[in-house]
């Protein structure tokens, strides 16, 4: 089993928080997302998440280190964010959805929400919605489009996987995009969802006036997300029985 630990230098003062994760995935909607929110509202990081299967990397923000996988609380909206700067692999996302989970559990957080994007051939920057139970999805109904039928691949869709097991609230928020390119519009619309599901008031002016900026800085980490994906793509299929 590989280990994942959540190492905190110091406990969380929300109360039955919000737990908002963000991986890199399609378009970068969550990473996108979760970079708006560290850059506007400068929350507190509280913590880490480590694994040795983790990317040997370290991020730099005007000249200081920041570990990977960072845990930050926003007190003002009585939320955790968990966001990450390096695509999760493939053998390691169930593991850590499930030390994820149960740290939501343990501090009696009151749901979690699994950002990340989700791809059509329309593109009209809709924000679709999933949930773990019927309660939850009555919740959200009237400010996204249900996701009815699909796949939610990745980290993102273990986490929720894991919600079930554990049978703690969880939800799926999803910005459409095109594809693998990094999408700011796309995190613009889900963090308008998020303001009207929650009560709070993020702007997003920033993250639509540098669309472009953001592109170009992202679209490195998109390109790795894209080849990752591909890879675990290959795997899947080549596990696959065969018929015929």
């Amino acid at each position: 089993m590989i280990p994942v630990d959540i190492d905190l230098v110091k406990e969380p003062e929300v109360e039955n928080p919000v737990i908002l994760t963000s991986f890199p995935g399609i378009g970068l909607v969550g990473t996108i997302l979760a970079a708006h929110y560290v850059m506007e509202l400068k929350p507190e990081q509280i913590g880490i998440i480590s694994s040795d299967a983790l990317p040997p990397i370290a991020t730099l923000m005007d000249g200081v280190i920041l570990p990977p996988v960072r845990i930050y609380q926003i007190k003002d909206m009585e939320a955790i964010l968990i966001h990450s700067d390096v695509p999760i692999p493939p053998e390691l996302a169930n593991r850590m959805s499930r030390v994820i989970v149960e740290w939501c559990v343990s501090m009696g957080a009151s749901r979690l929400v699994s950002v990340a994007g989700i791809t059509t051939f329309e593109n009209k920057k809709r924000v679709f919605g999933a949930a773990t139970k019927k309660e939850l999805l009555d919740e959200i109904k009237d400010h996204v489009e249900v996701f009815r039928s699909g796949t939610i691949s990745g980290i993102a869709g273990s986490l929720l996987n894991e919600c079930v097991a554990k049978d703690f609230p969880g939800m799926a928020i999803l910005g459409e995009t095109m594809g693998f390119n990094p999408d700011p519009r796309a995190a613009a619309e889900v963090a308008n969802v998020l303001n009207r599901l929650f009560g709070w008031n993020v702007s997003v002016e920033k993250l639509i006036k540098e669309a472009e900026i953001i592109e170009a800085q992202m679209q490195k980490l998109a390109e790795q997300t894209k080849m990752q994906e591909s890879k675990a793509k290959a795997r899947e299929e080549s596990e696959l029985p065969m018929f015929g």
